[in-house]
């Protein structure tokens, strides 16, 4: 019986996990003013202090019209950490109150437990809603939020984040060097216009150095994200990467198809990765890059002025900088992945302390934070209300009257969004997506390296290759298997250190019980006192 007992605590504690416990929240009739409430809001920065200022004075702001409420903000330095310190808070009910993340974090924040809020409620009630009548700011309606960007944050029939900025990816060209080997840009590139272009550049002198630009390195073609490389790639071809209940399609013909296109040019030198090499606005600004694929929202890195650029000046080279979409099968029919931060609530157990936290996070959807924040960077805002402000038209219209607040590429990133937001798509979420979305870009990170290496890249490699992406990713029987988008078992990975020790102590614990009552029964059975 205590050898069952002792199993029974065990299994318990470790299914513990990942679980808050079910809890469902109700919103409050009225937001009580009288008790302060204190909120925790994660938020990612790359080093950038005009982004913080914009925080700590959206915070201010905040504070300001509910001086009930303080808001604690914790910076991160990437998305990975904060999805990493979110799935480990879940075991110990400790999550933020507010945190920005992707959605494809979110549905493994929800095998959790009702971990994360629901919002449909909370976007529609008269009061605190969404342009709520008891907002005291002024807050954009739900129609008021572009739909593209809203959509990416439901799943399962259910919103459980609001977009907070956005952008897609673009291709930052030397328009000079493009010039220079005899070719003319297009209004749109195609994938063959790149490779031919990216081949021709990888020419190399007599000496050993290229003819392009005379230097001892060139990398043709760079690109920042494999796994959106990948994933465009399958969704201009029209072929299959998942569905939304979790299927895997990604290991198709198609998919094989073009990991042999991308080795080809590999041999030739006129491809790399930034896993790889490094960041494509380094080679580009340097003059050994023609092609350089980045978010919009680092344009500010990119070109022979950018505000923000990681070389020495003496290494800058001066060309032309044209801003495109990425690649394309079919010109004609674009497509382009938009992504982007997305904000979501985690479920507390005072209904007025979650009350508190939504109220924060509409805050950053009014027009002061969503037209400062997007000026920063290539993002655009997420409502109607703020890109169609006066303030907002008047920055787009004065692209490049200077190399910093209106810096021209910068905000032509935006303006590419801006243009193609009918263009874009989004992949499905589910519980397993965020690993899904890693090995799309690790078959190419894969084949890159293979080439690089003279491996041989046939048949029997790539057999091999699906098969360790498979495994490595956990992919083997769909991520999400036997019950929709949100089903299926947590992965949240292996337990805390802490846990684990914590189990072994409980486990010693009750072996030594059982040891000693085991014993007591047979000094018992022998007579013995």
């Amino acid at each position: 019986m205590l050898f069952l007992s002792a199993l029974v605590a065990c299994a318990c504690l470790s299914g513990c996990h990942g679980k808050t416990g079910q809890r469902s929240f109700e919103i409050p009739e009225e937001f009580d003013t009288a008790k302060q409430y204190e909120i925790t809001f994660w938020a990612k920065n790359d080093t950038n202090k005009t982004q913080t200022r914009i925080y700590e004075n959206a915070i201010a702001a905040f504070e300001e019209l509910y001086p009930n409420i303080t808001v604690n903000m914790r910076l991160y330095t990437d998305y990975g950490r904060i999805y990493n310190d979110v799935i480990t808070n879940i075991s110990t009910d400790t999550t933020p109150n507010v945190c920005i993340t992707y959605p494809d974090h979110i549905a493994t924040y929800l095998t959790g437990g009702d971990t994360v809020v629901p919002l449909n409620g909370l976007f529609d009630d008269e009061k605190y809603g969404l342009g709520g009548s008891e907002v005291l700011f002024d807050a954009p309606a739900k129609e008021e939020i572009i739909p593209q960007f809203l959509e990416e944050c439901s799943f399962g029939g259910t919103y459980y984040a609001i977009p907070y900025m956005r952008s897609t990816e673009a291709c930052y060209v030397n328009k000079t060097f493009v010039e220079k080997l005899g070719y003319e840009l297009p209004d749109v590139l195609t994938w063959d216009f790149v490779w031919e272009v990216s081949d021709a550049a990888a020419k190399k002198n007599a000496d050993g150095t290229f003819a392009l630009n005379g230097q001892n390195v060139m990398i043709p073609f760079l690109y920042k994200s494999t796994d959106n490389m990948m994933i465009q790639m399958l969704k201009q071809k029209d072929a299959g990467y998942s569905t939304p209940d979790g299927e895997i399609q990604i290991f198709s013909d198609t998919t094989e198809e073009l990991l042999y296109n991308i080795a080809d040019h590999v041999k030739k030198g006129a491809f790399s990765t930034f896993k790889i090499s490094s960041y494509p606005a380094n080679f580009l600004n340097a003059g050994q890059c023609v092609f350089a694929v980045d978010s919009t929202a680092g344009a500010t890195w990119m070109g022979t002025d950018a505000p923000l650029i990681d070389i020495s000046a003496d290494k800058i080279v001066e060309f032309e900088t044209a801003v495109l979409p990425v690649p394309q099968f079919d010109p004609e029919h674009p497509q382009m992945i938009s992504q982007g931060p997305s904000v979501c609530v985690f479920n507390k157990a005072d209904p007025q302390e979650v009350l508190a936290s939504w109220l924060f996070a509409q805050y950053l959807l009014t027009n002061e934070v969503q037209i400062a924040y997007s000026e920063t960077e290539g993002y655009v805002p997420v409502t109607a209300k703020a890109q169609q402000s006066p303030e907002y038209r008047d920055y787009l219209a004065r692209s490049g009257e200077d190399n910093a607040a209106h810096y021209r590429v910068k905000i032509e990133a935006a303006e590419l969004l801006l243009d193609h937001t009918d263009d874009t798509f989004v992949t499905p979420v589910f519980n397993g997506s965020a690993s899904l979305r890693d090995a799309a870009g690790q078959l190419i990170e894969h084949v890159t390296k293979s080439v690089r290496r003279k491996q041989t890249v046939d048949e029997t490699y790539m057999k091999d290759l699906y098969a360790d992406i498979t495994s490595l990713y956990h992919l083997e029987q769909g991520v999400s298997q036997g019950g929709g988008s949100l089903a299926g078992k947590a992965d949240l990975g292996p337990l805390p250190p802490t846990a684990v020790a914590l189990l072994a102590a409980l486990a010693a614990a009750w072996a030594l019980i059982l040891l000693y009552a085991l014993r007591r029964v047979w000094k018992k059975r022998r007579g013995e006192k």
